[in-house]
């Protein structure tokens, strides 16, 4: 009896420890699919915290805060200060509110700014000259440029004479097929303006009627259509925008939910556009967003949107489908990786935007496969140690890594305490970069004419499963990078060029309106692992 006792114990205790075994094989085999991407801390103290970052073609990146905010940590070379007799903080300023990170050698250069930057908008000219409008104070209706240069130059910023006709303070800059740029919206401000002007500012009712008490229409987002119209959303309302004629031509459905611009801060993109289906069909996904009332009461600590909507505004009966996101997230910024895929990174899971508005900051950024079925597009990826809420950014190198920098959610820099300024950079690496051998363009062209066929030879990778495609260089602030756009070019079926080289004939997007006129990166994307870019202007 004793023994047979024995037996059935030893019996299930093999079967408890092969169940525990089992169970901790499948966490781990979880882990590996889950928990995925690397963190990794590029700059210990940049000196500023970014609320405005943009990559520039010489492959640095432009850091910009505002300049009311008192001194920074990162002073200005050579004795050099600011005066700004209208500044509200400090009219002898000796820091600098703006530098450059050169990603290679991983320094940072100080930049001058005369006139405040807070809650500005911005994006890339046609020659590559980041255009930046607005602010607050003496900023209201200013335009600055800044012609980038290598690491080893001294390009700094310019302010030009020519102002904007309305200030912007939380405005949305689109570049535009003409090469123009086109600036909506902005705190108590309900039209569009053109830079280089076209004439008086138009008024915009979709604006003005999707106001609130939180003003829930700042920042609206904005995308340029393969149909030469503007897809233009505020709070929660969208419409087509003809641009041409300054006109509203649809209104597209209320999504359902939260207010999803800023204070409430949601985020968008257009999901890739595709020279294989002739640039057609194009499909906006929003996501997040904050329970109204969060802006107003930030002490209730509203929890933040769950669902995301994505719809095809040019379908003859438009509809947002809506699903839900593995966690709550505001403040997120949304990004189109150079695999097509879209990365949502940053942000916290109750409050609003606003000094001291965000709590439980969102560490675990989340990837969403556009193409996947609906149910199983997220996966969630490795987290972060340090919270990004209020005035962050997030922009993809042309290595592949995406850029992490900001976050300050206090008046001025405020170093300690719960969710301090946070002065750190960080790179974040996708699982795409430790997936396999990245693939190599050996012989990339510097520019490329409209629907010009081009050949480009590739190293590595799978001949059977190759993409190009041509990803912008977004203006990132406030949970929302103006102007990104990712274009997949049609290719052929690639053909040996002996050894691991291969050769692949594409197609240059055919119009300024598919792609206006800049430069984009250039990835080869290798069963969904990309090369480093060759930036490429188009146009």
């Amino acid at each position: 009896m004793g023994t047979s006792r024995f037996k059935s114990w030893n019996l299930m205790g093999s079967l408890l420890v092969f169940l525990l075994s089992f169970q901790l094989l499948a966490l781990v085999q979880f882990l590996q699919v889950e928990a995925q991407g690397s963190w990794e801390v590029v700059v210990e103290n940049a000196g500023i915290a970014s609320m405005h970052t943009a990559v520039t073609i010489y492959n640095n990146v432009v850091l910009l805060d505002r300049t009311d905010i008192g001194p920074s940590q990162l002073p200005l070379p050579d004795g050099e200060c600011r005066n700004d007799p209208n500044d509200e903080t400090s009219t002898h300023d000796c820091t600098a509110h703006s530098a450059i990170y050169d990603i290679a050698s991983g320094t940072i250069r100080p930049l001058f700014i005369d006139t405040d930057t807070w809650c500005s908008s911005g994006q890339f000219d046609t020659d590559g000259t980041l255009v930046q409008t607005g602010g607050d104070n003496d900023g209201f209706t200013k335009i600055r440029t800044f012609a980038p240069c290598p690491g080893d130059g001294n390009c700094n910023w310019v302010e030009t004479g020519t102002p904007l006709q309305n200030g912007r303070w939380y405005a949305t800059n689109q570049r535009m097929p003409d090469g123009s740029q086109a600036i909506f919206g902005g705190r108590s401000c309900d039209t569009v303006e053109y830079v280089p002007s076209k004439g008086a500012p138009v008024y915009i009712p979709l604006i003005a009627n999707t106001n609130d008490a939180q003003n829930d229409n700042l920042y609206p987002y904005v995308h340029l259509l393969p149909n030469n119209q503007l897809f233009i959303f505020a709070n929660r309302d969208s419409i087509l925008f003809d641009w041409n004629t300054n006109t509203a031509v649809a209104n597209l459905p209320t999504i359902p939910g939260e207010p999803r611009n800023y204070p409430s801060a949601g985020s968008s993109v257009m999901l890739p556009l595709s020279g294989f289906n002739g640039w057609g069909g194009p499909e906006i996904l929003l996501c997040g967003g904050a329970t109204y009332g969060a802006f107003l009461n930030p002490a209730a600590a509203l929890p933040a949107s769950i669902t995301c909507g994505r719809i095809a505004p040019l379908d003859a009966a438009p509809a947002w489908a809506m699903e839900n996101m593995p966690m709550r997230r505001n403040m997120g910024d949304m990004l189109l990786l150079p695999d097509g895929n879209v990365l949502i990174v940053n942000g916290a899971g109750n409050g609003a935007q606003g000094w001291g508005n965000a709590q439980n900051p969102v560490q675990t950024p989340v990837l969403y496969n556009p193409n996947a079925a609906a149910g199983t597009r997220f996966q969630t990826l490795t987290a972060t140690d340090i919270p990004r809420v209020y005035h962050s950014t997030a922009n993809v190198l042309p290595d592949g890594r995406v850029l992490i920098a900001g976050s300050n959610t206090h008046q001025f820099y405020t170093l300690t305490g719960y969710l301090p300024t946070e002065l750190r950079i960080e790179a974040f690496s996708p699982p795409y970069l430790s997936a396999g051998p990245r693939p190599t363009i050996t012989d990339a062209p510097g520019a490329l004419g409209y629907a010009q066929a081009l050949t480009l030879t590739i190293a590595g990778g799978n001949p059977t499963a190759i993409e190009l495609n041509l990803l912008s260089a977004p203006y990132s602030t406030h949970s929302f990078s103006q102007g990104q756009r990712l274009l997949q070019l049609e290719t052929s079926i690639p053909v040996s060029a002996g050894g691991d080289l291969y050769t692949v004939t594409a197609t240059a997007p055919p119009s300024s309106v598919i792609a206006p006129s800049s430069y984009y990166m250039l990835f080869a994307v290798s069963n969904g692992i990309p090369s480093t870019a060759s930036w490429v202007h188009i146009g």
